[in-house]
């Protein structure tokens, strides 16, 4: 009788918080995980919230449009406040709105207990292990890594917009600091120690363009992925009440994290819209003085 409770017991499904995306299914060479088909359905819903806002827009907004008016208008003052420039928030707006809204229902349709508990059993070492179809998207490294690099890539093409492809290029491989050596030796013999300094600064901001990719997708899964461990081990322990107020602080952080990362995204693309040539010709001027 003890050995046949047992044998139920490990018969169990059970549900192992993985660091990696569970694999779905495969299109020819081309794996579908549930982190990928989360993010697909967050898609959808965007997609179809948007078609909802445009076939309800009225001249005298209802209580929905107006409640998505007051939205808009607080986002683009917090824009306002990193920007500065009314002009530049404008254009970035619409992409920094996406990927807060991608971001958000991505890491909130995670939290939903009828999203999480679709999923189907998979055998795996002889145990049964259920797998769920929809896994928070930004909880996959690959999705915050390549949201990351889509923001840094798309920043610097801002900038090559904004200020021109050669001072964008300047910036990183300060090439006119170097040929300014011979030009400017005479008359300011400080330059042979300004030179080295602006082409080693532009060096240093190559290496923290990598760095970007890194802070912000590591940031991203790691909250998400940490706070789905937290909400698994809390839940395996005490089942019904306790979770709960994790339950909500994970609402919240998928909150913050998203808007810290699109405020990230933005203050990058209004660097990179900045003329930061006249800033160190300047600068270099009060160093010959010295």
């Amino acid at each position: 009788m003890a050995t046949n409770n047992t044998n139920q017991i490990q018969e169990q499904p059970v549900h192992e918080t993985t660091i990696y995306a569970e694999p779905i299914f495969h299109f020819n060479n081309f794996q579908i995980t549930n982190s990928l088909l989360n993010s697909w359905l967050s898609v959808l819903v965007i997609l179809v919230l948007c078609l909802f806002l445009k076939f309800k827009l009225k001249k005298i907004p209802d209580k929905i449009q107006h409640i998505f008016e007051i939205f808009l208008e607080g986002a683009l003052s917090l824009c306002d406040q990193v920007t500065n420039d009314r002009k530049i928030t404008l254009k970035i707006f619409p992409l920094i709105t996406s990927l807060f809204l991608f971001i958000l229902i991505n890491n909130w349709l995670g939290l939903l207990p009828i999203v999480g508990s679709i999923g189907f059993l998979a055998t795996e070492a002889g145990h049964s292990i259920f797998i769920p179809l929809f896994r928070a998207g930004t909880a996959d490294i690959n999705t915050t890594l390549a949201l990351s690099i889509a923001i840094v890539v798309g920043s610097n093409i801002f900038g090559i917009i904004a200020v021109g492809a050669w001072k964008t290029f300047n910036k990183y491989v300060n090439i006119k600091a170097l040929v300014s050596i011979p030009r400017k030796i005479q008359k300011e013999p400080n330059v042979l120690i300004v030179a080295p300094i602006n082409i080693f600064v532009g060096l240093l901001e190559l290496i923290g363009e990598v760095a970007k990719v890194a802070s912000l997708s590591f940031r991203l899964f790691g909250n998400v992925f940490a706070g789905e461990v937290l909400l698994a081990s809390m839940g395996a322990i005490f089942l019904y009440i306790l979770p709960t107020p994790f339950l909500f602080l994970e609402v919240f952080i998928g909150l913050i994290q998203a808007l810290i990362f699109s405020l990230l995204a933005t203050v990058y693309f209004t660097i990179a819209s900045q003329d930061h040539s006249e800033h160190e010709e300047e600068h270099g001027k009060e160093l010959a003085h010295v």
